[in-house]
């Protein structure tokens, strides 16, 4: 249902100019009724001035009339021709001026860490554009010598479940091509908490690779069947003749 402009502004308009009830105001402007109730207290937008609905075109007196003699009847918003296809235009992500300078910095990111992820998922979640990512992705970038990857969660420019959803959609996506995945990539293609909770698994130093089967088990059992009964065997002390004896 389409909701009136200024919606703060003409519950204020309402609540002062007419007898409807506040949930029938609250229904109509798309706040909660106990959000009318404080503005009536004086509790919630203290100071804002009323919006005339009608005078605006957005409710004919006959409307408000309907709905001061029935609690049950809910306001309609006038019909305005002139105001269709006004509605908001999907187009790149705002972005603070305060955090576009770090934008190229969260695009090297995704890029290094998140390769799967295509240029329109990367310009969704940072609101970029194609052609910077191309620029970014070969290196070609004016200040690509200055740039330092930086997680874009982390710097604000989504939220970790957008992130999440893209990798999700991306691992699906090669999924149903058939390409093999490394583990290291289907670990990238994880969200973050099922990556957290995975165990990680034991690898062994190269340093030792090929004496996984070594084993002193044999070296010990020689050893218990040692005579060690007199203090020359303990020690394993060499034999010596009796010339090397000192007088």
């Amino acid at each position: 249902m389409a909701k009136p402009i200024m919606a703060k502004a003409t519950a204020v308009w309402l609540i002062d100019n007419t007898t409807i009830s506040f949930k029938q105001i609250a229904d109509f402007v798309g706040m909660h009724e106990l959000e009318i109730q404080g503005i009536a207290d004086g509790d919630v937008a203290p100071g804002v001035k009323g919006f005339d609905p009608v005078a605006n075109n957005q409710l004919t007196d006959e409307e408000i009339a309907t709905a001061e003699k029935n609690p049950l009847h809910k306001l309609k918003l006038k019909y305005n021709a002139a105001a269709q296809g006004e509605e908001k235009r999907r187009g790149p992500r705002y972005t603070p001026l305060s955090k576009r300078q770090d934008r190229p910095n969260s695009i090297l990111w995704l890029v290094k860490f998140h390769p799967e992820l295509t240029d329109g998922q990367i310009a969704k979640l940072v609101g970029t554009t194609k052609p910077t990512i191309q620029s970014i992705r070969n290196r070609e970038h004016w200040n690509i010598a200055n740039m330092q990857p930086i997680d874009p969660v982390a710097l604000g420019l989504c939220k970790q479940s957008e992130l999440d959803a893209a990798v999700q959609k991306a691992a699906a996506k090669k999924a149903a091509d058939g390409e093999a995945m490394s583990d290291d990539e289907r670990r990238k293609l994880l969200s973050t908490e099922q990556s957290l909770t995975m165990e990680t698994e034991p690898k062994i130093p190269t340093a030792i690779e090929g004496l996984e089967t070594f084993s002193l088990k044999d070296d010990e059992e020689e050893k218990k069947d040692e005579d060690f009964s007199d203090a020359d065997s303990f020690f394993n002390l060499p034999g010596g003749s009796d010339d090397d004896e000192q007088p």
